[in-house]
């Protein structure tokens, strides 16, 4: 019997990340306008790799400690997605039983004990809450040295990018599924479903995070992430089929998420298209190729766009060398700003509810529901269900389909304009 407790993958150093999980049986092509919305299904949280570095790292701090490895266990266990894995495969398949070409899912393969891509890089305290956490996770944070979390980071988090950008890119709806526990702290049930598509900053504040985007990024795009015709057929279609479906709770969508990093760097290269479009002299320009590379850094991993933004906005000193470069890079900030400013109407607010702009949500379904547990709690698990996977993955495939032929458009034949 599978001791699902430690049933984390200890790995050769590298790994690959991230990994395409085809379907078996794939709907024939189809060049439908429906069809062409493309659509990214993926998983970021039902990892199970913790590569040999980080490993041994750990039993070097705690090897001898069978009282700490056990909290480890527990930890791995707390935050693992179980089961959502088995639902974005059967969502798949769902898709294209219905006829909508889907031939897969994406699916990050590190344990979440070690790294969280859904948020933003860097070292998580202990004790942190679930929302402000970083990507590097406790006990990691503090048991890996500076060479160790550098290696991670650049050789995991940066690689996931590197691979998601240009799938993201090409999809118009990004559906992340993941499972949360049966109670609240407070001890109250959660319900089966939950779809989430607003930002906590936004929820909180109305606006934003100034400290981690560019605050040229209009505000009122951070209201949601995703069409609220999509979330709301969604949920409409959970709740009639006997699922219950709640709205933007237990929690919302952390900052560093997938689904509000992927919002801001879509509007960015809708930005770029369309202020290069107008000044096509601008793209040989390596002041503002800099700018355009700061304001697309919203993984917060480029030390040169670090400097640029502490240039722009807490009015630092130009790094040695550079102060002319920057300078140039300021006017060119500037210059684009104004553009923004002048085309609002078409760069934000038609984008804002157009049918073509991107949508990105999170799917929440109780862990109970799809994997077996021997407690209440979600921290004994006893493996998989896939049958009741099957059973709610069905109802959002339909759900979507319906959301394309149905709520999305009346007129898709004018190709997208964003």
């Amino acid at each position: 019997m599978t001791n699902w407790n430690k049933s984390y993958c200890i790995c050769e150093d590298p790994v690959e990340p991230v990994e395409f999980v085809p379907t078996p049986e794939v709907a024939p092509k189809d060049d439908s306008e429906i069809q062409r919305v493309g659509v990214l299904i993926n998983t970021v949280h039902d990892g199970d790799l913790i590569p040999q570095p980080y490993w041994s790292a750990l039993h070097e701090e705690w090897g001898n400690d069978d009282e700490r490895m056990a909290e480890f266990d527990f930890d791995y266990v707390r935050e693992r997605d179980w089961g959502s894995d088995l639902v974005a495969a059967a969502m798949v398949q769902s898709l294209n039983k219905y006829g909508f070409r889907c031939e897969g899912y994406q699916r990050i393969k590190i344990a979440r004990v070690l790294m969280d891509f859904g948020r933003f890089p860097g070292h998580t305290r202990l004790h942190a809450d679930h929302l402000d956490r970083f990507a590097i996770n406790y006990p990691f944070s503090y048991i890996l040295d500076f060479h160790l979390k550098k290696h991670l980071l650049e050789n995991y988090y940066d690689e996931i990018s590197s691979r998601m950008e240009p799938i993201v890119a090409q999809k118009m709806i990004m559906i992340s599924i993941h499972t949360y526990d049966r109670y609240n702290e407070a001890g109250t049930e959660r319900p089966l479903t939950s779809v989430i598509n607003r930002p906590m900053s936004y929820q909180l504040h109305s606006t934003m995070p100034f400290d981690f985007f560019d605050p040229i990024y209009p505000p009122v795009l951070g209201e949601y992430t995703a069409d609220r015709r999509l979330t709301h057929r969604l949920a409409l279609m959970l709740e009639r089929a006997g699922f219950p479906s709640a709205d933007n709770y237990p929690y919302l969508l952390p900052s560093g998420s997938m689904e509000v990093r992927a919002q801001v760097w879509l509007f960015f290269k809708h930005l770029c298209k369309h202020f290069e479009e107008a000044y096509p002299v601008t793209k040989e320009s390596e002041a503002y190729q800099r700018v355009w590379n700061m304001l697309l850094d919203t993984n917060l991993r480029s030390a040169e766009s670090e400097n640029l933004r502490s240039y722009l906005h807490m009015f630092r000193k130009a790094p040695e060398g550079q102060v002319a470069s920057f300078a140039e890079s300021r006017r060119a900030y500037e210059q684009i700003k104004n553009f923004l400013h002048q085309e609002e109407e078409k760069l934000v607010k038609e984008y804002r509810t157009s049918p073509y702009r991107p949508s990105s949500l999170g799917i929440e379904v109780r862990k109970d529901y799809v994997w077996e547990f021997a407690d209440k709690a979600c921290r004994q698990p006893l493996g998989p269900r896939p049958d009741n996977a099957k059973k709610v993955a069905d109802v959002l495939a339909q759900a979507l389909l319906r959301y394309l032929k149905e709520d999305r458009t009346n007129d898709l034949s004018q190709p997208p304009q964003i």
